[in-house]
């Protein structure tokens, strides 16, 4: 055993640097950036930051996930969708260290692959599961088909799609080497081996055969309102209990439930999975603005958990941005999965819980005091305290706070997602010229996926 897989001593905060950029790699340095064009845009590798978790036993060792690789809104001849601008990229778990001098090294990366072992993409699935129509463009502008050397036609040569792709959010670890990975096409719960090769699979389409979690005999789905998740509002953070029995995920934001009309509500849910048992229950977790978003949750016992909540705006243009992690338990929330039918409160097949026929996401977005109405009826979101105002803590730059890496000493290890160096990029339907529309030239410097450990308050 090398000496950076023993379980040293833990590093404390007071000697570490704050701010320590993860290493990376160059992907691609071919295009021109149009907003410096006398700099070539670099395209980093491998992006991590979209979720992180500590290593089971080494206690300055983490993991951290990418997402579906370097890509950008696109608006083209078959509407709007994604650019890829490295099409074959594979999303990967990365395992980092922290070491006494305060710099981080790569110990090494675990590529994703499917049940047969061939590498997965990071392109949209069918829409049969989970696909929400968004077109896959190549670096050309021309939308990505099933035939690469024919052109677009929907019935003869239609878009492609990769029934495997993932979209990686959350990322829980296993004691025995695995992990669980949540995503935001399906959303899909994926079990991957410590090879990255998948296992098992967790969704709410029940159509699909790769759900194969059995237990007493029924396959375990996801409730089917789950379907409703909006594009790139998947489920956004994933944990395991201490216990290793019971998976936690959440949605980043509130749903399209019943339709559109519900993405105004502050109402988000939280997902709990018994392994053992196969039980589901479903919590509901009140954001502190309709425009915040859920991105990272780690547990610190069965009931209670450290989770993030952002409002994805850059400190460095908006002196109003939060970047907030709370302490929430669920013990004491109502369980909605196990809400009975009445008079008014229904559970519906395709709407989960419903009150008067309004699905719950309906109900808030119509008005936040309904909040109180679904008090009155005994439906109780979680209760949630505040442990880290992040900006009033740390000189912290970013826009996208995901990472969130409980460590032993009972501190927290933040990262962002560094978007592979790209932020808020718009591909002009040029092959070489890739326009980087920075909101602050100081941002450019932050692009590094970087680390910051905060204490939390109890």
């Amino acid at each position: 055993m090398t000496k950076q897989h023993l379980n040293t001593e833990i590093i404390s905060i007071e000697d570490f640097s704050q701010g320590s950029p993860l290493p990376y790699s160059v992907l691609d340095a071919t295009h021109i950036n149009a907003a410096y064009p006398e700099q070539k845009l670099e395209i980093r590798g491998g992006g991590y930051g979209s979720d992180a978790a500590a290593h089971p036993t080494n206690a300055n060792q983490f993991y951290v996930l990418t997402d579906r690789g370097p890509n950008a809104d696109f608006d083209g001849i078959a509407g709007k969708g994604k650019q890829f601008l490295v099409p074959d990229y594979t999303p990967s778990i990365g395992l980092f260290e922290l070491q006494a001098d305060g710099k981080i090294i790569k110990i090494k990366e675990i590529v994703l692959k499917d049940s047969n072992g061939k590498s997965i993409s990071g392109l949209p699935n069918l829409k049969a599961f989970g696909g929400t129509n968004e077109v896959p463009y190549d670096i050309n502008g021309q939308p990505m088909t099933v035939n690469p050397n024919l052109p677009f036609d929907a019935i003869i040569n239609p878009i492609k799609s990769d029934i495997n792709g993932l979209d990686p959010e959350g990322l829980a670890v296993l004691k025995d080497g695995s992990f669980w990975i949540s995503d935001e096409y399906g959303p899909h719960l994926v079990h991957y081996d410590a090879d990255g090769v998948e296992i098992e699979r967790i969704n709410a389409f029940a159509s699909d055969e790769r759900n194969n979690v059995v237990v007493n005999g029924q396959r375990v789905l996801l409730p089917a309102e789950f379907t409703k998740r909006r594009a790139n509002r998947g489920m956004e953070a994933l944990t395991i209990t201490p216990n290793q029995t019971t998976l936690v995920g959440i949605m980043e934001s509130s749903m399209d439930n019943p339709d559109k009309s519900g993405r105004g509500s502050s109402l988000t849910r939280i997902i709990t999975i018994n392994l053992i048992s196969g039980q589901i229950a479903q919590y509901l977790y009140r954001l502190d603005n309709a425009a915040y978003v859920a991105s990272g949750i780690v547990a610190i016992n069965e009931h209670e958990f450290y989770l993030i909540e952002h409002d994805r705006k850059f400190p460095l243009q908006d002196e109003a941005a939060k970047k907030l992690i709370y302490k929430m338990d669920i013990s004491q929330a109502t369980d909605i999965e196990a809400v009975l039918n009445g008079e008014s409160i229904k559970q519906d097949e395709t709407l989960g819980l419903t009150i008067d026929g309004q699905p719950l996401e309906q109900i808030i977005a119509e008005n936040e005091a309904n909040w109180q109405t679904l008090e009155e009826v005994a439906i109780k979101p979680v209760k949630k305290t505040l442990v880290v105002d992040v900006l009033a803590t740390l000189d912290y730059p970013h826009d996208k706070l995901e990472g969130l890496w409980l460590r032993q000493d009972g501190s927290l290890g933040l990262l962002n997602d560094d978007d592979f160096a790209m932020t808020d990029s718009e591909i002009i339907n040029v092959k070489s010229t890739v326009e980087q529309k920075y909101l602050d030239k100081e941002k450019t410097i932050e692009d590094a996926n970087r680390l910051y450990l905060v204490m939390p308050t109890e």
